[in-house]
């Protein structure tokens, strides 16, 4: 490669990581429009996440007592709905390019960027503006523009496999958070009903004297901990370790930094090399780890990738990949690795995938096809 050529894409790759880094769901400035009232005005009634802090994904919706209901992604829109049909001259969504609430009939939707799903794999940003939405999606690795129902239809399609994705989130990193929470500081004795909901939850513990200097996070993983697992009798388990990923690592395939997609992570410890190697997916690593040129790679590399629901990092050679569907990794189609068989299978078929494989299956003309 000439030195033209690799200074070039190195300028691209440099860019691209610059779009990821100045975009921020969250509100960019004090103007943004909450439309709900009350003391839970400022948290999804449905998850009870900060709406600022999702400001850009934020949908709000006009109920039949005049009541508005603002939610922090379409996602929570459609819990909301309970399987009923929307009725789009009610429901309105924040521009992510303007911050101004838009009625969903002029919004033009950014299906499957770079930037994080809002409670969903999938991300799904909406504009006004045709051509804002072409612009970002193209800086952004967008995989397409659709219209409100399209979008709707998409996060209905998916919120199966989004609440399984979001339980195992929460049993692996906000219910022992709550927890230890929860007991240290004695909330025992508060009682709630037991349908009670995430905001109602979140308005009594801040109405507690000792509880006012609770900051966002605590409080949402605290109210969780108590909806979830207090009033529903849930176990707690633990997931493992998450992978440990150096900020100046990039992939040795593609050349991105590995550090921006924990989630798609993967790595490679050849024998007697003092560090690990890091790649943006397994299909990356495994193009390496299959190149005949890679003499000093051997059976003893350790090999580690990431579980796609607990985020944790197991052992590449016991995991389940799951070839083909609609969710994409960085670098476009993926092998979705998962440690239990039966989260491979469910996956498979929520995405309507084609092919469960295990290591061992994994062949250079497999990855060959998913690079076409």
């Amino acid at each position: 490669m000439s030195k033209s050529i690799h200074f070039m894409l190195s300028f691209l790759l440099a860019l691209t990581a610059m779009g990821q880094a100045t975009f921020s769901k969250a509100a960019g400035t004090d103007q943004c429009v909450i439309l709900q009232s009350g003391v839970a005005k400022a948290w999804c009634p449905v998850c009870g996440m900060d709406l600022k802090m999702f400001y850009k994904t934020n949908h709000a919706r006009l109920l039949e007592n005049g009541v508005f209901h603002q939610y922090c992604s379409i996602r929570c829109l459609v819990v909301s709905l309970d399987s009923a049909a929307p009725d789009l001259s009610r429901i309105q969504v924040v521009d992510a390019h303007n911050e101004i609430l838009i009625p969903v009939q002029k919004a033009r939707y950014v299906i499957g960027s770079e930037v994080p799903g809002t409670m969903s794999g999938v991300s799904k940003l909406a504009f006004k503006s045709k051509r804002e939405a072409k612009r970002f999606s193209h800086d952004h690795m967008g995989d397409k523009t659709v219209d409100f129902q399209a979008a709707y239809e998409l996060a209905k399609a998916q919120l199966k496999h989004d609440n399984r994705m979001l339980t195992k989130k929460r049993e692996s990193m906000i219910y022992p958070k709550g927890k230890m929470l929860y007991n240290k500081l004695e909330v025992s004795d508060l009682t709630f009903e037991p349908d009670a909901s995430i905001t109602e939850i979140k308005g009594t513990l801040l109405s507690r004297p000792n509880l006012s200097g609770l900051d966002q996070k605590q409080l949402q993983v605290l109210g969780l901990y108590i909806k979830d697992v207090i009033l529903t009798t849930s176990e707690v388990t633990t997931a493992g370790p998450k992978m440990d990923i150096p900020r100046s690592a990039k992939c040795p395939v593609c050349g991105m930094f590995v550090y921006k997609y924990p989630q798609w992570a993967a790595s490679l410890h050849p024998d007697g090399d003092p560090t690990p190697l890091f790649f943006d997916g397994v299909k990356d690593m495994m193009k390496f780890y299959l190149d005949p040129l890679n003499s000093k790679l051997s059976k003893s590399s350790q090999i580690q990738v990431t579980d796609y629901y607990s985020q944790s990092t197991i052992p590449g050679e016991q995991a389940f990949y799951v070839v083909g569907g609609d969710i994409l990794g960085p670098m476009g189609k993926e092998l979705i690795p998962f440690k239990q068989k039966d989260e491979a299978e469910s996956f498979l078929k929520d995405h309507e995938a084609t092919t469960l494989l295990t290591f061992q299956d994994i062949t250079p003309e497999i990855l060959k096809a998913l690079a076409e």
